[in-house]
Order: C-alpha cells, then structure tokens, then sequence
C-alpha cells in the first residue's frame, strides 16, 4: 500500500512531462523583428518645441517580459518607435511619460503594443497577431493589463527628466 503513493507520482509526472511535448520550446533569444512590426509610428513626428521635459526621442523606457509558460523574465530598454522581438512575441514601445516630480501622485507609464505569432482558428500557419495596444502604468498596473496566456508585460521605468533636476556636480 504505502508503494502506490511514489508509483502514481511517477507516474502522473511522466503524464504531464508528455504534454505539449511536440511544441518548440520558445526561446530567450533576441531574433529580428518582422518588417511589418518593426515600423516606427507615434515616435516619429512628435518634437514639440514647447514640452517640458526630455524630448520624446531621448526618452528610454524599461519593459519587463514574462514567459508564463518556462518562467523566464527578461528586461528590455527601449526608446520610443523600438520593437523588440523575443521568441514569438514582439514588443513595440511608442512612447513613455511621468508626471513632473512637484505633481500628485507620482506616475510613469508607456505606450506599447505587443503582438504574439500564432494560429487562430483553422489557420495552416501562424500569424502575427495584436494582442495589447495601450498605455501600461508602473504603479497602476491594474488599469491596463495585457491579457494572454503565455506573455505578460509590463512597465519598469520611464527614463527622463524635468528643467531643475539636473545633477550638480
């Protein structure tokens, strides 16, 4: 009796080693971007003479990624108009804001879509789908979530600074 406990272990263990064993593990590797995702948009065209602040193209955000499926979690630095791709996901960062820091309450966030390759339906191929379109905030991480299965994004920081704020040396 007490040899069944170990038994069915192992053998539920081997069941769930089998799932999804004939899909590629996805990768953390880097790998180009797919021309129709990496064009720059909102980044472009967007120097006002008159902002506060950093200028937009100046601006670096940082952009966490989990891989829900393998655990893996990566940070990427990106200015506004970048696309990053990581296995079958791209991230694209169009621009990133904070309040000025004599503004309540404090808050930085960034403008993103984020697209997976995948099949839908009865597609013979995967295909690049939109998944996210929208502002993601640091400390308001609730108001906007990417919502899938397998990736989840997320905004670490926003880069910039405000007249005043220059370090004295």
């Amino acid at each position: 009796m007490a040899m069944r406990a170990p038994i069915a272990m192992l053998a539920a263990m081997l069941v769930l080693w089998g799932c999804d064993n004939d899909q590629p593990e996805p990768t953390a590797v880097e790998t180009e971007v797919p021309d129709e995702l990496s064009k720059r948009g909102a980044a472009q065209g967007t120097e006002d003479a008159d902002a506060v602040g950093t200028p937009m193209a100046e601006r670096v955000a940082t952009i966490g990624l989990l891989n829900k499926r393998n655990n893996v979690s990566r940070d990427f630095e990106m200015s506004p108009g970048d696309a990053t791709r990581v296995g079958d996901v791209v991230i694209r960062m169009e621009a990133c804001e904070k309040t000025a820091p004599w503004e309540m309450p404090q808050e930085e966030g960034a403008f993103v879509q984020v697209f997976v390759r995948e099949r839908r339906g009865n597609e013979s191929e995967p295909s690049w789908n939109k998944v996210f379109s929208g502002w993601l905030f640091r400390n308001s991480p609730s108001l906007n979530v990417v919502e899938h299965p397998i990736y989840d994004v997320w905004v670490k920081e926003c880069a910039m600074s405000f007249p005043g704020e220059e370090e004295e040396s």
